[in-house]
């Protein structure tokens, strides 16, 4: 197998060795019981997730106070128009949402947070970031990537005494991990920290270092050689950010997010105490996967405030915009995004509060679910920011700012649809959280028959793996003939008196799990081996479980406000037209699994990438500068000034 290409710096990995590195790194044991991992595997434990979990009243009642303080602190204190204009979030604003705590939310109170479950932090990253989105940025990489959640999770005592205060209420923190030419193929890793005596001495650079620009302190992932003493591999540790050694090389400036305060980080010979080594040398990239296992709730978080303003607008502006005589509203052309917009946030919110509530319990294994809600929370609010700006027309694509100079509301309909945009990449773009959930939803079937697919076994362990799948599959595939989906009286508690029904959709999902968990059972005979090379299949399969563990929550979220007398019969109806939606997206997605232009597809790419078709790149002109795909990254000292601004 060829190698993939490598600067002399940098470790040269074939394609089967970094799958291992990433496969290492996996959570690899289910000690939880997991609602999605169950979906994919064409059981719906509706008795997972229902009735609703919820929290404990004095939870309630500390978030809800801290929700107060802080909507007050958005409406009176932050300017997103002058943070749009400026491209950066002015001192003062950092310096009061310190004042308030908002770096604490997720900190124990113990170590001076504001101890919040993730339910309400959610809550309040949803607020903060309707705002302005930046400000959510900030405050999600700080407590969800950065230092406090690592050293929560695996961090010593003493760690967590020295650094925990300084987070929770002064010091800003960033995680860096990629580099210039490191996404997310970790193998490729090319920052080294070599042991010396009690330290370690780091050298590299880190690309697109969210907060890195103002953090003072760093979550940074780099390669200990292996050696005498030292186990070696990727590993974390926390850096002082004005250590000597450590340049901001660079803020960077995106299409969105304009306040965001991400650059370029280089660790020159940076001496960092071995006391500062966030647990074993070799599990830095199993630090940062079971981090991200909540912490990837902060985006789907973000994307459903975004939802809830898209819903106001679109509801304020088709109401008084008239068109042949009567609102646009009433026109089904732009009913139909109202309806998907306010459909979508509805089951945006359900799957949010259900995944992070799961995730305060503690008694299921969410990390499907959690990939889910980011997935699919970042390509919905996508789509209907794109459903506003069309709603809004001409409108929707003028700025905010020249929509107030000649005299209209000062809308930022355009500016939310730029925000949104990186959400699709951040934290593990939508091409790899296919991958991801794909291979955590297959892992049953890889448990038990990998072997038999793995052209490194011998011939005994084939045997034997043909053998264990014999009995899993003669136990598994009869229950995915029939199921409770197919008795029309199923799940009879969501249909209440007076209310739309929803049993239908939920029998639904019931039938489609199993048709879901069949189809990958299809493929993975069909293709054996070449199954992790079918990214388009794979994608597919992902998305339907997404829309099922959707329209699971939506259901289970009208039934609670329903039983709470919260709104359960407007609740209802928004369930009801999601779930509609949904099912015509699930039938479309289940038909092109088979029916696709995947082989087509490959095909063309192999003659663009060899030059077949150049010529159909005549007659233009590319406005792109000179310059490295992608830019040097050789270790050395810094030749440029540090930008680094801490907020004081």
């Amino acid at each position: 197998m060829s190698l993939l290409s490598a600067t002399p710096h940098q470790p040269a990995v074939t394609e089967r060795e970094a799958r291992q590195v990433a496969e290492a790194a996996r959570e690899q044991d289910w000690r939880k019981p997991s609602f999605a991992k169950e979906l994919f595997l064409g059981r719906f434990r509706l008795d997972l997730i229902h009735p609703h979990p919820m929290p404990p009243d004095e939870d309630v009642q500390r978030g809800e106070e801290f929700l107060t303080k802080l909507r007050d602190f958005c409406e009176t204190k932050v300017d997103s128009a002058l943070i749009e204009r400026e491209a950066r979030i002015p001192d003062e604003t950092i310096n009061g949402l310190k004042e308030l705590g908002a770096l604490g939310m997720k900190i124990d109170t113990k170590y001076g947070g504001l101890g919040l479950t993730q339910v309400y932090y959610n809550k309040a990253l949803a607020l903060v970031g309707s705002a302005n989105p930046a400000l959510g940025a900030l405050l999600s990489a700080h407590q969800s990537i950065g230092v406090p959640q690592p050293l929560k999770l695996f961090g010593t005592q003493e760690q967590q005494d020295i650094f925990l205060p300084r987070c929770a209420r002064t010091d800003i923190s960033a995680f860096l991990l990629t580099e210039p030419d490191v996404g997310s193929d970790p193998a490729r890793l090319a920052t080294t920290a070599v042991p010396d005596g009690d330290d370690y001495v780091l050298d590299g650079v880190k690309l697109w270092t969210t907060n890195g620009v103002v953090a003072d302190l760093l979550v940074v992932m780099a390669r200990v050689p292996k050696s005498e003493g030292h186990k070696g591999g990727i590993t974390a540790f926390v850096v002082e950010t004005a250590s000597e050694g450590v340049t901001v090389e660079n803020r960077n400036a995106f299409m969105g997010l304009r306040g965001l305060e991400n650059g370029v980080t280089r660790l020159h010979q940076v001496r960092v105490p071995a006391a500062n080594r966030i647990g074993p040398e070799g599990a830095g990239l199993k630090i940062a996967l079971t981090t991200l296992n909540t912490g990837r709730l902060s985006l789907p978080a973000m994307c459903v405030g975004a939802g809830k303003w898209c819903l106001k607008i679109a509801r304020e502006w088709s109401s008084v915009r008239e068109q042949w005589g009567k609102p646009v509203a009433f026109h089904e052309a732009v009913g139909a995004k109202i309806s998907f917009i306010a459909a979508t946030t509805f089951a945006l919110e359900a799957v949010l509060d259900l995944s992070s509530q799961m995730a305060d319990e503690n008694r299921n294994d969410i990390r499907i679910e959690a990939a889910l809600a980011k997935l699919y929370g970042s390509e919905m609010a996508w789509l209907m920011a794109d459903e506003l700006v069309q709603i809004r027309g001409g409108r929707g694509f003028e700025t905010a700012d020249s929509l107030a100079a000649r005299g209209e509301r000062a809308v930022p309909a355009e500016q939310v649809l730029r925000d949104l945009r990186i959400n699709r990449i951040f934290e593990g773009s939508t091409e790899i959280m296919h991958l991801l959930i794909a291979r955590e939803a297959v892992d049953a079937h890889l448990s038990v028959a990998g072997d038999l697919i793995d052209p490194d076994k011998s011939l005994s362990d084939k045997a034997k793996a043909g053998a264990n799948a014999g009995v899993f599959y003669a136990k598994w595939l009869p229950k995915l003939v029939a199921g409770a989906g197919q008795l029309p009286r199923s799940y009879g508690d969501f249909h209440p008196a007076g209310h739309v029904d929803l049993s239908g959709h939920l029998r639904y999902v019931e039938r489609s799990a199993r048709k879901l968990a069949r189809s990958t059972f299809y493929a993975m005979s069909r293709w054996q081996g070449r199954m992790e090379t079918k990214q388009g299949f794979l994608g597919r399969i992902v998305d339907i479980g997404a829309e099922l563990f959707a329209m699971s929550a939506a259901c289970v979220r009208a039934e609670l406000l329903r039983t709470t007398g919260d709104h359960g019969r407007e609740a209802y109806q928004l369930a009801d037209a999601f779930c509609s939606q949904s099912r015509v997206r699930v039938e479309e997605l289940f038909g092109r699994l088979w029916s696709n232009t995947d082989d087509l597809d490959r095909k063309v790419v192999k003659g663009v990438l060899g030059g077949a078709y150049t010529w159909l790149e005549e007659g233009v002109v590319d406005p792109s500068g000179e310059g490295p795909w992608i830019a040097d990254a050789t270790p050395g000292p810094s030749e440029r000034e540090n930008v680094h601004r801490p907020i004081r």
